[in-house]
């Protein structure tokens, strides 16, 4: 095993900040230190027509936080290309000035040994970083091990790795490399399938995470405020579970921003991240013991019934599901879908709360009777055509996928349409109308269903499946015709609760989970 060094050090979280000019640096330092960064990590090859002397000495007597310059070379990703004594000469002057940090290529580092000399001579308290950024496939364990040998050769205080993620399954290496390192290590990966290589890095011994100013997203980043909202790594241990969404994009999902302040009010030791994934044979072959639950999105809710390993029969019968729970007792995955009744019941009850209740005293429920006409039939549109018809509804279903529409309408004895019909589609007076589609869905929310606006206002209530924004194009003229609306938030948070539960054991502080929602999204 490796040593212990790198678990002794303190978290940081660092504000990378790449602007052109020094006067918006410093205000960029300004907002860095408002969000909550710890240090801030500044790129010099962005800064427009670069005097070291003058731009160095201006923002170190300015600084409101530590700083690491980086001043990286367009061989190794970044945009400077000129004379490379001239760029290595204004590493050292920062180092001179007072830099708390300065990262230097482990490729460009034979030409650097002079630094580290004037360091010892001077007694200068700045740390070198050694830095390694590898391009394509993330290369085996063994090989970045390799390279943690090499960097440590170097005698620098640090060193950083950083990747390009192809797959989310290469950030397991990373993870796996963090404990073995004898002096601390920054190590991550960019892009959208990085994500959780800075969010888990506490879990596995690292100590460095990056989060970008409002703003200013980089792919691969969290933003600094949801670092502090959501996350609050520096309550992340070896003993954290870890719990997230599985999806492809997952860049909409507002998850965190609920499950982790849930789990933190109930005490609860766990994590929930996006995750971006593309195979999920690879996904759950690769990632076992130490995930402990997922959230399933789109597209997987049909395809992921094939990895768990037990199915409950709800989700069975629907056909999708959209959480799993690794079993402690044996590590099997369970399937569960809770889906169904979070948006059954939001539609019940806001049927209940209108006074349209008709049929619900004799049959239980409000939609008994009532045509519900269900556009999408991929998972979130099976369980609730599963939902409508439970509830004695006799179901439409339109979609893209013909095929997939008759073989959903054949399962809940229901009638189905191809989706090009739906604009000329008139349904009887008091129908229900339900979107189960991603269309509407940030960023495209000027989108909507092609339901005709005429006919809008034949349906009693409209409901739709997503989530972002709260108040789509098609829940706003639903209004505006004077039909009841219910958002995809209900459905969210009521299927969370029963997530929630699921995952922890424990009963959803209901009233905690619902006041985060109407707060944030």
């Amino acid at each position: 095993m490796g040593s212990n060094e790198v678990s002794a050090e303190p978290l940081m979280i660092c504000a990378p900040i790449r602007s052109q000019c020094v006067e918006q640096i410093l205000k960029n330092m300004h907002q860095a230190k408002a969000q909550g960064a710890d240090v801030v990590e500044i790129s010099l090859d962005h800064i427009t027509n670069f005097h070291p002397h003058n731009h160095l000495q201006t923002i170190l007597t300015n600084k409101l936080l530590p700083i690491l310059f980086s001043y990286r070379p367009k061989w190794e990703g970044g945009l400077y290309e000129g004379d490379e004594n001239i760029r290595l000469e204004a590493l050292q002057l920062a180092m001179e000035l007072g830099a708390d940090f300065i990262d230097i290529e482990l490729k460009a580092f034979s030409c650097f040994k002079t630094i580290m000399e004037q360091k010892k001579k001077h007694s200068n308290h700045g740390k070198i970083i050694v830095s390694s950024y590898v391009d394509g496939v993330t290369p085996t364990t063994s090989e970045l091990l390799n390279l943690v040998t090499l960097m440590q050769a170097t005698g620098a205080d640090m060193i950083k790795l950083v990747t390009n993620a192809e797959d989310i399954t290469e950030i397991k290496r990373i993870f796996s490399i963090l404990p073995y390192s004898k002096v601390p290590l920054i190590a991550y990966s960019v892009g959208d399938r990085g994500l959780i290589s800075q969010l888990l890095c506490p879990k596995f011994g690292g100590f460095f995470v990056y989060g970008t100013l409002d703003g200013n997203p980089v792919p691969g980043m969290p933003p600094l405020e949801t670092l502090q909202e959501a996350y609050k790594l520096e309550h992340v241990n070896e003993a954290t579970k870890v719990f997230g969404l599985i999806s492809k994009p997952v860049g909409h999902s507002k998850g965190p921003l609920l499950h982790n302040p849930t789990f933190r009010h109930a005490k609860f030791n766990g994590m929930y991240v996006p995750m971006f994934v593309d195979d999920l044979k690879e996904f759950f072959s690769t990632y076992t013991s130490d995930f402990a639950g997922y959230s399933v999105g789109f597209p997987y809710k049909e395809k992921v019934l094939s990895f768990c390993d037990e199915v409950h029969p709800l989700a069975q019968s629907i056909g999708a599901v959209n959480t799993i729970v690794r079993r402690p007792i044996d590590g099997k995955l369970v399937g569960y879908n809770t889906d169904c009744e979070g948006a059954i019941t939001a539609i019940e009850d806001a049927l209940i709360e209108h006074g349209c209740n008709d049929g619900g005293e004799v049959l239980s429920s409000p939609l008994a009777r009532r045509l519900f006409v269900l556009v999408g039939a991929g998972g979130a549109g099976r369980a609730l055509a599963f939902g409508a018809k439970s509830r004695g509804s006799r179901v439409v279903i339109f979609d893209i996928d013909f095929e997939r529409a008759k073989s959903l309408a054949s399962a809940v004895s229901g009638e189905a349409w191809h989706y090009k019909a739906l604009a000329s589609f008139e349904p009887e007076k008091g129908a229900i109308l339900a979107n189960a589609t991603p269309i509407g869905m940030h960023p495209n929310i000027g989108d909507r269903i092609s339901v005709a606006e005429a006919s809008l206002k034949e349906y009693e209530l409209v409901f739709d499946a997503v989530y972002t924004p709260r108040k789509t194009r098609l829940l706003k003229e639903a209004d505006e015709v004077g039909a009841i609306t219910v958002s995809g938030v209900e459905m969210f948070l009521r299927q969370a609760r029963a997530q929630f539960n699921l995952f922890t054991g424990l009963q959803a502080p209901e009233h905690f989970m619902r006041e985060i929602v109407l707060s944030k999204f």
